[in-house]
């Protein structure tokens, strides 16, 4: 007859087995990023030439004027100064701009994934005005060329615009657009018209302007007057306002969200005039993280971000493995049921089984239903098994009952993020206690001193 291992050692072969089942575990990891990549190239691929994750900035005004600089210089022997007239160029902002912008979103697929994309359309009107400190920045109207002047609009990907011209008229007469020339920190992108402004210099001028885009993900602005006020509407009922500023009002419900934005230039600590830069930013930044601080950002999130909540899910495998296995060792060392390492391999396969199978069904039928279909699945099976293993169906059932209560919980973890921490140590500290309890009176170096207990 085989000699009986003590209960010591078999706790030691159990955690031997458990930090096996850490390779597998590791694989399901992997394969979920490894699925998660797969499906963000997907994403792209299906937004491919619908245009990308639009930002607006603009209108700007770009004012050409000119400045004398002289230069002295030495010649035979003599100073000899030269004057020479350079043009630079004036960037002025809107004293005002009115937006609304209305959002039809729309979920495209290709095989088992989806991409959310959008159509906008987008009417405003800005108000110019020369400021009355414009000497402070060393420029004079009669020194700007208002004739010669550029009207600019940002668009992060022009790309996008569809359906009829973007429609732009000062003083109610239509404008001639052109390609490029963008307003912002757009990367130079969007459109432009030249503007004869020399009514500017008596009197405000008003832009009015009107044009549709297409766009995948998400739709920012950058906001470069003294008083910006934007409204945005939609039927995507899970937006996610991100980005340096945040709506003033919003009311988001099933059938979609409103929204209205207000931002002053005091709030953007930039001033409407800025001079000697052809890339006219106001407040602008080539560093990411102050670009995103200087926007208004509305994200089209989807719902459920499945492969964050199978990633999550696979985290707590360890304390699948280890409750279970736990559950058996107990029926072991107190039961007298003798659990061989080769059992305990095979229900912790079973455990690690369940993420790729939650993983799989998730991409196809969603989160919820696969998690209901996963976990029964191994619930049924590792039931069956252990009432082969444990020799009676009762203790099967004890087992299958430890696995559904552990499943349960492990989808409120999932669904109350914020309190996940908490109830996991609640667990552990209830677990560690029963532990404590039931092996109160165990000598685990000797196993002939222990009498069976009936389970």
């Amino acid at each position: 007859m085989a000699r009986e291992h003590s209960p010591g050692t078999k706790l030691a072969l159990t955690m031997l087995v458990g930090l096996i089942l850490c390779i597998p575990l590791f694989s399901v990891w992997l394969l979920v990023y490894d699925r998660q990549s797969q499906s963000e190239a997907a994403h792209t691929s299906i937004a491919e030439g619908w245009g990308g994750p639009q930002k607006m900035a603009g209108p700007v005004l770009v004012i050409p004027y000119k400045v004398t600089t002289s230069e002295t210089v030495t010649e035979s022997n003599r100073l000899v100064t030269r004057s020479q007239t350079v043009w630079k160029q004036l960037v002025l902002a809107p004293e005002a701009v009115q937006l609304d912008t209305q959002v039809t979103p729309q979920e495209r697929e290709r095989s088992i994934y989806k991409a959310v994309v959008y159509e906008a359309q987008l009417s405003g009107r800005s108000k110019f005005a020369i400021p009355s400190d414009l000497r402070r920045f060393g420029v004079a109207v009669a020194d700007m060329a208002l004739d010669r002047a550029e009207l600019r609009f940002g668009l992060s990907d022009p790309r996008g615009l569809y359906g009829q011209p973007p429609r732009v008229s000062l003083g109610g007469a239509p404008l001639r657009l052109q390609p490029g020339g963008g307003a912002g920190a757009t990367g130079g992108s969007g459109f432009f018209a030249w503007v004869d402004a020399r009514s500017l210099a008596a009197a405000a001028l008003v832009v009015d302007y009107a044009y549709s885009f297409r766009g995948n993900g998400q739709l920012a602005l950058i906001p470069q007057a003294g008083d910006t006020q934007w409204r945005v509407r939609s039927t995507w009922p899970s937006p996610s306002f991100q980005g340096g500023f945040l709506p003033v009002r919003r009311n988001v419900d099933a059938q979609g969200f409103d929204a209205r934005y207000r931002v002053g230039n005091l709030a953007l600590g930039a001033s409407l005039i800025s001079t000697d830069r052809d890339a006219p930013a106001a407040g602008a930044s080539d560093n990411s993280s102050a670009a995103s601080a200087a926007e208004a950002r509305i994200d089209l999130v989807q719902p459920v971000d499945l492969y964050s909540q199978v990633d999550r899910a696979a985290k707590y495998g360890f304390l699948f493995i280890g409750f279970t296995f736990l559950a058996f060792l107990l029926f072991d060392v107190i039961g007298g049921v003798r659990v061989t390492p080769v059992e305990y391999l095979l229900v912790g396969a079973a455990l690690v089984l369940f993420f790729v199978l939650l993983l799989a069904f998730a991409e196809v039928t969603g989160f919820t239903p696969a998690y209901l279909v996963a976990s029964a699945a191994i619930v049924g099976l590792n039931t069956a098994y252990s009432a082969a293993v444990l020799k009676s169906w009762r203790r099967a059932a004890m087992i299958g009952g430890l696995l559904t209560a552990l499943y349960g919980v492990l989808y409120v973890l999932l669904s109350l993020e914020a309190f996940s921490l908490l109830i996991g140590s609640l667990m552990l500290f209830v677990a560690l206690a029963a532990v404590m309890y039931l092996t109160r009176n165990l000598n685990w170096g000797d196993k002939e001193t222990e009498e069976p207990t009936s389970y």
